[in-house]
């Protein structure tokens, strides 16, 4: 069957009405309606001869054997937020069936071509994002953080990955699914308003940014908030709003895309009648260069302790999480860009802040390239993320084009 964008769509909004409610999409990983998506997915690819497989960390697979085991793997994942968007991650494998079902139809491709819906993609329910990818790639190495997680209803990540005939123990065994890997092709929504600030439908993605990911403690002294004159005091929370407007300028003398964001502060004792005594931040920093991302949370970690000397306070850092910048390949950011102007008539280069599973698989040494398509008002996360129909279809011919030419360029190398 000739390729067929608007299927695509109207399957998406099918989909949406399965697995959503008033509040958004509901399929959170780990539980029924995920399930019931991943039930679903396996009906779209009926009679494309397709195999299907779920590997050790629960990541489905659908091959479509070439004349070389040589594999062009399409990826996404089909789980959401809470209360999430009908099209991040749905869209990504969606568009996949689309061109798996254009490619079983026109024969034997010169290459092995496999569909992969990434388990729990989000980390919605433990926190743990990118879970099925990072076991696939080989770099989860956090187990035993892991058996302790639990979720808002006190249950553990083992047990609720074994509901799913996941072994923790075992998940890394996913890592035999890249062994024939030659390229890996990723589509997604672009969860921000580049693309619409420049009336463009599609982009490509350079690569993933890098995190760096601390906990900062101004430390002052709690005194009587009627009693203590304003000369006298040591207000920890004056240390962090202090630091909140300070990494604002850093991002911006940085430039280049950089993003610094103070997600959280826990003031202590926490009461309107006494000066804050401590205050915990939680900080953010993000940059598609190494070099300038290191440099961002030395700058950010010197700013917070002129200020602790300003406001007589002591400070605290600590480094919760960090991941490095991934640069995808240029050899298939070149097809892509192709892909994207030949559908679309313009293309342009642009970095991700979100972390995607294409950055594991990247990580993993698998040439990766991920199209994006238009975010309307740049919102996702939310039940009214959306993207206008003409584009999600432009989006799923650029897809195709992308593996069409990658193809090609495999079975040519």
């Amino acid at each position: 069957m000739p390729l067929e964008p608007s299927r695509a769509v109207a399957e998406l909004r099918e989909l949406r009405e399965l697995t959503g409610d008033e509040n958004g999409a509901q399929r959170v990983a780990w539980t029924e309606t995920w399930e019931r998506a991943r039930r679903w997915l396996t009906g779209k690819l009926e009679g494309t001869g397709a195999r299907e497989e779920t590997d050790e960390a629960g990541n489905q697979w659908f091959t479509l054997p070439g004349r070389s085991d040589r594999a062009l793997l399409i990826g996404g994942h089909i789980d959401s937020v809470p209360n999430g968007g009908w099209l991040d991650g749905a869209l990504n494998v969606v568009a996949g069936v689309e061109v798996l079902r254009r490619i079983a139809e026109e024969g034997e491709s010169p290459v092995t071509v496999r569909l992969v819906n990434w388990a729990d993609e989000e980390g919605a329910r433990f926190g743990r994002s990118l879970f099925g990818s990072s076991a696939a790639a080989g770099s989860m190495a956090d187990q035993n953080e892991l058996r302790k997680l639990r979720d808002a209803e006190g249950v553990s990540l083992p047990d609720a990955v074994g509901a799913y005939d996941v072994d923790l123990d075992r998940a890394l065994e996913a890592r035999r699914q890249l062994e024939h890997a030659a390229a890996y092709l990723e589509l997604h929504i672009e969860q921000g308003p580049v693309l619409e600030s420049m009336e463009l439908p599609l982009g490509v993605v350079l690569g993933t940014f890098g995190v760096e990911r601390s906990r900062i403690t101004f430390r002052g002294q709690a005194a009587h908030a009627g009693s203590t004159p304003m000369d006298q005091r040591r207000d920890a929370l004056a240390g962090a709003a202090k630091l909140e407007l300070e990494i604002r300028e850093i991002a911006k003398r940085t430039g280049e895309g950089a993003v610094c964001t103070m997600g959280g502060v826990v003031t202590k004792p926490g009461i309107v009648t006494s000066v804050v005594e401590t205050a915990e931040c939680l900080l953010d920093q993000r940059h598609l260069d190494a070099a300038k991302l290191a440099e961002m949370r030395s700058n950010a970690e010197a700013a917070s302790r002129r200020i602790a000397e300003e406001e007589r306070l002591e400070v605290e850092w600590e480094r919760i999480w960090s991941i490095e910048p991934i640069l995808f390949d240029e050899a298939l950011i070149e097809l892509a860009d192709e892909s994207v102007q030949e559908v679309a008539g313009s293309s342009h280069r642009l970095p991700s802040g979100p972390l995607h599973d294409a950055a594991e698989v990247s990580r993993a040494g698998v040439p990766t390239v991920m199209l994006f398509v238009q975010s309307l008002r740049g919102l996702s996360h939310t039940k009214v993320e959306d993207t206008k129909p003409e584009h999600l279809e432009l989006s799923v011919r650029a897809l195709d084009r992308l593996a069409a030419k990658t193809a090609e360029r495999l079975a040519t190398s």
